[in-house]
């Protein structure tokens, strides 16, 4: 991903509206694009830090953005482990598949 389609994507991933390859990708970039972390820590401040300010909670922005990034890791890993899964999944039925057709054929 280039850092004007990962700027394009803050407000997404701030609104938690990516998943899957696309939530991957950009955490993947910003992670290793110091440029776009700081676009993310100016718009997740915006977003969030003013509606927090103006409730009067207390609010630590570095602790809140690690916390959703690491939530995002999260989500990327379950994806993951749920697509290989449903690979194993496939796997087996098709197996399956193929056993009870030797099966008939004897």
């Amino acid at each position: 991903m280039k850092c004007k389609e990962a700027e394009k994507e803050i407000p997404s991933f701030l609104n938690d509206e990516l998943d899957g390859r696309d939530l991957a990708e950009f955490v993947d970039h910003i992670e290793d694009c110091p440029e776009c972390m700081e676009e993310l820590s100016i718009q997740f401040l915006v977003a969030e830090g003013l509606e927090q300010l103006e409730q009067g909670n207390n609010f630590n922005l570095q602790k809140a953005l690690t916390w959703k990034l690491e939530d995002a890791d999260d989500k990327i890993r379950m994806n993951r482990i749920l697509r290989h899964t449903l690979l194993v999944l496939e796997a087996a039925v098709v197996v399956v598949i193929i056993a009870a057709v030797i099966l008939v054929s004897i």
